[in-house]
């Protein structure tokens, strides 16, 4: 278990673990085929250079220096050189389009913008014309020999070099904007403390040593990513690859074999579907040993959570270990041990699947404004279903007069602690609205807390809607069941006002090419789409994973769909959320046909 230090900045952070940690590996980066590791001593280094480099340009208290970056080393360094001249790092993403990096520029009065590549470059150039506070364009992979570029500003620094100053805790780190699913994205402020407090949280759970690694994938532009993996890991002393690109991530989860996995339910998701699909297609027998060694472990859960055990479930988990989950973790890199899950409700199921297997399901909850931390499951504290407790320090309570269907259990999670943000930038209107009167944060999420301080999430306020019978309908856990299905690669449920559910179903193409293939239907595109024995297929995996919501929830109809739902045609955010006003919008015409 890590100590019991109480950080109060980033800048703390960073520079005690490069005191006490300064020769082991930090992050580790993927070129030329071969996986380089560099140390916190290096990564220090780097800070301390640029933090020169960024002064050196002018950049010092309270000015904004922003970032349209996947994650990378450059990324970070620009991040804690930022902190150490009490500035404020604003981060952006690479998928977001043009548009919306520069509304974001603007509304922060960026002084600096940090950009991965001249691809990115080219696409700003004009921006420090077009905007007043912009004042230049840094590129990672500029020339060492353009003196404002990350190199050029490297060797500036280690010329004139710039003492790092401490943030005290009430120094605001960095705006982080929101995905913007109902309108323009908003800049959450989150100072040191609020960010320090996760942190501090982090160590008082979790029993991650200096040895654990994980691989870098979830983007640090956004809180989780970057609170919970960079900040968290980094403070902890322990090591990050950094993933070269998510369709590589099974490659590299092989090669830098992670001990912890942070992601989000897509991605356990995409584990669980390809695992299923795996075992479908295996023999007969490796079948049931499959679901025989699933089943032990599930008895095993069972009896833990009485408190109570059985020798020989214990004795044939270690054969089952052995014979069908160790090659089930290889894919992992075989030294998984930890999955930590955030960002969006985890199915239970896919909780439990990846429990069985031997690597063990940590959900956590929170939003941005948390930053984001509210609650966890942690070892000795934890059950399967549940977003866990409240994290120390924060309380969580359910206000059941936000939810118009009162059931007199599920109500609005609300937040108090160290963690909430500071507010929106420039927006008090917007602050006033999501915080009480007596200082709790609404989460805007619907959910409920049992006896022993465990949190359930049941939906979100703002996506829930009301059927003509009058039942309410919260749509993204039945998106997340139909999901589950290996022919549903992603779900819009739809029913506001109208008299039962409908849905648009975009169908996993390789697996539904590959079943109409064995069915001899020699079709694609639209007419694959249309055939009634393809529907009649996706009526069947409707009801099965849906089987155990209530009646109303059901879905009646549903329309077959050729294009998925992207950020590339803004039918998602960056931190890949239903923009559900957008498919609508594009969907009225064959939505409205359902009903017909």
């Amino acid at each position: 278990m890590a100590g019991t230090h109480q950080y109060s900045n980033l800048v703390e952070v960073l520079e005690r673990s490069v005191q006490q940690h300064g020769d082991r590996n930090l992050f580790g980066v993927k070129a030329g085929g071969d996986w380089r590791w560099h140390t916190y001593q290096e990564f220090g280094a780097w800070v301390d250079q640029f933090r020169g480099g960024l002064a050196s340009l002018g950049v010092g208290s309270g000015d904004r220096v922003a970032v349209i970056s996947n994650n990378r080393i450059e990324w970070a360094v620009g991040a804690y050189a930022t902190y150490g001249l009490r500035a404020l790092y604003v981060p952006m993403y690479e998928a977001q389009l043009p548009k919306e990096w520069k509304y974001i520029l603007e509304d922060c009065g960026a002084k600096i913008l940090l950009v991965a590549n001249q691809s990115i470059a080219e696409k700003v150039k004009d921006f420090p014309k077009e905007i007043a506070s912009l004042e230049r364009v840094v590129a990672f992979d500029g020339s060492p020999q353009d003196p404002t570029s990350y190199a050029g500003l490297l060797a500036a620094g280690k010329a004139k070099p710039r003492a790092s100053q401490q943030p005290a805790p009430g120094d605001t780190a960095g705006l982080i904007y929101t995905s913007g699913t109902t309108g323009k994205p908003k800049g959450v402020v989150l100072s040191h403390g609020n960010i320090a407090s996760n942190i501090n949280a982090i160590h008082a759970l979790f029993p991650l040593q200096t040895d654990d690694v994980s691989l870098s994938f979830l983007p640090w532009a956004h809180s989780f990513g970057q609170t919970v993996e960079l900040h968290g890991m980094l403070s902890m002393g322990a090591s990050m690859g950094i993933c070269e690109a998510v369709e590589k991530l099974i490659d590299n989860l092989a090669e830098v074999r992670p001990t912890v996995l942070f992601a989000v339910p897509r991605i356990f998701n995409r584990i669980y579907d390809g695992l299923n699909k795996k075992i479908e297609a295996d023999s007969p027998f490796r079948k049931k040993l499959f679901r025989a060694a699933l089943a032990n472990s599930e008895l095993r859960r069972e009896l833990e959570s009485r408190g109570q055990s059985s020798g020989w479930a214990d004795f044939k988990h270690g054969l089952f270990d052995r014979l069908v989950f160790s090659k089930v973790k290889a894919r992992f890199g075989g030294r998984l041990k930890y999955a930590i899950s955030g960002g969006a409700a985890l199915s239970t199921e896919v909780a439990k699947f990846i429990d069985n297997v031997g690597i063990m399901v940590f959900e956590g909850y929170g939003l941005t404004e948390t930053s984001p931390i509210a609650t966890a499951n942690s070892p000795g504290a934890r059950r399967i279903g549940s977003v866990g407790k409240a994290v120390p320090g924060v309380e969580v309570r359910i206000d059941l007069g936000a939810n118009e269907e009162n059931d007199g259990r599920v109500g609005e999670v609300q937040v108090h602690g160290p963690n909430v943000m500071q507010g929106y930038y420039n927006l008090p209107d917007e602050t006033a609205k999501v915080m009480t009167e007596d200082g709790w944060f609404r989460t805007g999420d619907l959910g409920y807390k049992e006896a022993d301080g465990f949190v359930y999430i049941t939906g979100r306020i703002k996506e829930q809607y009301k059927l003509e019978n009058g039942k309410y309908v919260a749509p993204a856990p039945l998106e997340e069941q139909l999901k589950l299905s290996g022919f549903i690669a992603s779900a819009m449920v739809y029913g506001a006002n109208r008299p039962y559910n409908v849905a648009l179903l975009v169908p996993d193409f390789d697996a539904l090419r590959g079943w109409a293939k064995a069915q001899g239907i020699d079709k694609s595109g639209r007419a694959l789409l249309d055939d009634e024995r393809v529907l009649t297929l996706f009526r069947a995996e409707i009801d099965k994973t849906l089987s155990d919501s209530k009646g109303f929830e059901g879905v009646r109809k549903f329309r077959l769909i050729e294009e998925d739902f992207t950020t590339a045609n803004d039918m998602l955010t960056p931190k890949m959320s239903l923009k559900r006003r957008n498919v609508i919008k594009a969907y009225e015409g064959e939505l409205n046909q359902l009903y017909s």
